[in-house]
């Protein structure tokens, strides 16, 4: 029995890049996260943020070593299943990557030992300094990443001559028209992955009635930022679609399981996509709305699946649905986060247990909305490893065999099995503890900790001159 090589190796990127992605989009919220949480204990003085700072940099830690750990081996699979696509694409990622490392991996390794151990032996600006630069090189490092990913949809600013792409503009290449809005989506992605994972813990603390003050205060910081950011997410999605329908109009047609070319298209809310028929079962659909939505008119036509030869369309059933799942999980966000910042301009947010519930179980929502959310856009793309310009039985190693990539899947699999215990074992740990405790707070800041001001100073001497005379 043989096993297709191309595909197999799909599957071990695919649960590879999967795996990675889960970490990279909690690590780029909470970066910010502990870096508003450090500005504000700078300014403020207040030990709560002091509190919940030491804590989610402990998550931070161990999330972003498995997020190392998982993305060296994508490097790797260029090398040993793509091999002629990384050669054919070295002129531009190669230097992209590159870049990547350079300016983001570095600058976040640097600073993340200084905020992680430098608390008692820096000053405090300086360790307020490397919170900063490690958030900022979380996104420095997405920058270069999607720049790569997001070229492999939308190339610009390149030539294929010889089966090598040569480049002619690498302001073209880098912001390329599909970039600017995966980006902006991703940011917001980890923005509410990061707030529905800290809201979810601190909601779990309240129900149990622990660490009262320190979650009160973050879960009314995460209220207040999801608020703001779920309907911008819905925004910046909708025009992203607009960018893909432009440019990718056969994924669009995937997503939205539209077979035949029509003006005055409907919305299909629920379909079963039957791709081997070309057309859909049991179709529940709104009329003119996926007209209106794509093209912002009633009588706009929609291009359908048919438009182009069966092997040039991607996996309906997949995009289909990983795309509904996204966007019901995204609508679920707006609703909680919207009726939370009610609650909380009422004074009945931390009263409110059912709501409270709701956190701790949408704690892997955003991961799946995440997972869903990358289905669609890779997936979408097949059967074109560089859109319009290599499939991909032209980019796999010759030399790969199907039993060679499911023995390295394989094994994938077991060493991540590990990886993922170890870290969620220790996560657990780190959660069950919780932030410092209250008494500790006199204690937990340090011998840089700023100096009591001379009129407490005073008010201590004349409160402890009556015992001194006594005894």
């Amino acid at each position: 029995m043989d096993f297709d090589p191309v595909l197999i190796s799909r599957i071990q990127f695919a649960f590879v890049v999967s795996f990675h992605a889960i970490f990279p989009v909690f690590t780029i919220g909470l970066a910010s996260y502990v870096a508003v949480l450090e500005g504000l204990y700078y300014r403020t003085d207040n030990p709560l943020y002091l509190r919940l700072s030491k804590f989610w940099t402990k998550v931070f830690a161990v999330v972003f070593g498995m997020g190392v750990v998982s993305g060296i081996v994508m490097a790797f699979q260029f090398g040993t299943n793509w091999s002629n696509f990384a050669y054919s694409a070295s002129n531009f990622l190669g230097p992209v990557l590159s870049y990547e490392v350079v300016t983001a991996f570095f600058l976040e390794a640097t600073f993340l030992g200084v905020l992680l151990f430098g608390r008692d032996k820096v000053p405090r600006g300086l360790h307020l300094f490397s919170a900063c630069m490690v958030a900022i090189g979380t996104f420095i490092s997405s920058f270069w990443i999607l720049s790569a990913n997001s070229w492999m949809h939308t190339p610009a600013g390149v030539e294929m001559v010889d089966g090598m792409v040569q480049m002619t503009s690498w302001t073209q290449a880098i912001f390329n028209s599909s970039f600017p809005y995966r980006f902006a989506h991703m940011a917001l992605a980890s923005f509410i992955t990061g707030g529905f994972v800290v809201a979810g813990v601190s909601a779990l603390y309240l129900l149990r009635g622990n660490h009262v003050e320190t979650s009160k205060k973050a879960l009314k910081m995460c209220v207040i930022m999801l608020a703001v950011v779920t309907p911008m997410q819905l925004l910046i999605g909708h025009e992203h679609g607009l960018n893909t329908f432009e440019n990718q109009p056969v994924k669009v047609a995937a997503m939205e399981g539209a077979w035949e070319t029509k003006s005055a298209a409907p919305l299909i809310l629920f379909a079963i996509p039957d791709a081997a028929n070309e057309t859909n079962h049991f179709e529940i659909k709104i009329p003119y709305l996926a007209s209106i939505v794509l093209t912002h008119s009633a009588d706009g036509v929609v291009p359908g699946l048919l438009e182009v030869p069966a092997d040039e369309r991607p996996p309906v059933g997949i995009v289909f649905w990983s795309f509904r799942i996204m966007v019901g999980l995204g609508l679920i966000f707006i609703a909680i986060s919207l009726l939370s910042a009610y609650q909380l301009y009422r004074g009945h947010l931390y009263d409110s247990r059912l709501l409270l519930r709701a956190y701790t179980w949408l704690i892997p929502a955003p991961f799946v909305a995440v997972l869903t959310g990358w289905f669609v856009t890779e997936v979408g793309r097949q059967p074109w490893m560089i859109q319009g310009l290599m499939r991909l039985d032209e980019a796999v190693t010759p030399s790969v065999t199907g039993w060679m990539a499911l023995v390295t899947l394989i094994g994938y699999f077991a060493v991540y099995a590990v990886v993922f215990s170890a870290g969620v074992f220790y996560l657990r740990k780190v959660v069950e503890g919780g932030p410092d405790p209250i008494e500790s707070d006199s204690d937990s800041e340090g011998s840089n900790a700023r100096p009591k001001r001379p009129w407490s100073a005073v008010s201590n001497q004349l409160d402890e001159a009556p015992s001194a005379a006594g005894s």
